[in-house]
């Protein structure tokens, strides 16, 4: 699996830097920190971008550490049949339909599924440098597209509904990563399908 290319690194840049200054803004009331594990549980739909940056991360990983590339493998290939029952997509392939009316339920089923990357030992993420956008952008309130999304709900306790506003930042003003799925294609996964097979034999 190839690293990321030239311009998903430069989606990656723009939207970390957009993060960080969400996180200054938030200041003491962002609660993220590593070992909260809070937006690390239930499965959820990730994009070409996301699956090839996720499986090259763990491909470097097993050069790195090979032990816990396998662990990582392991817990994605031990959650599939699970993920299987009732997946609103190809079962097989791990290819989400775009059925909200079905996907939503599966999703509330699986709420409280570790993520594979997710170490249990040490509550860190193995994967935690090729994570997904949607990882990269959980905390502090977002503006996707036309959606304000709200912040994590254990961020900015008792902070009023202006001071939340204030810290809202677009991680993507300019679309960059709708350009690059427009060449990728726009099918969707989960993290564990990604992962399962990304290291034959582990």
């Amino acid at each position: 699996m190839s690293r990321p290319d030239r311009s998903d690194r430069r989606l990656l840049t723009v939207v970390d830097e957009a993060m960080a200054e969400a996180a200054r803004r938030a200041g003491p009331h962002l609660a993220c920190r590593p070992g909260c594990t809070e937006c690390c549980h239930g499965p959820f739909p990730i994009n070409r971008l996301d699956a090839r940056r996720l499986c090259a991360g763990l491909a470097e990983l097993a050069e790195r550490d090979p032990e816990r590339a396998r662990a990582v493998a392991r817990r994605a290939r031990e959650q599939l049949p699970l993920l299987r029952e009732g997946f609103p997509g190809d079962a097989e392939t791990g290819v989400l339909w775009d059925d909200d009316e079905a996907a939503d339920p599966y999703f509330t089923r699986h709420g409280a599924l570790p993520c594979p990357a997710l170490d249990p030992a040490t509550g860190h993420c193995d994967l935690y440098v090729w994570r997904p956008l949607t990882c990269r952008t959980f905390g502090p309130p977002v503006r996707i597209g036309e959606s304000d999304l709200p912040p994590c709900r254990l961020c900015f306790q008792g902070a009023s509904a202006e001071a939340i506003e204030a810290c809202r930042v677009e991680p993507d003003p300019h679309g960059l990563e709708d350009r690059l799925l427009g060449r990728a294609g726009d099918e969707e996964t989960l993290v564990a399908f990604a992962l399962a097979g990304a290291l034959v034999g582990a």
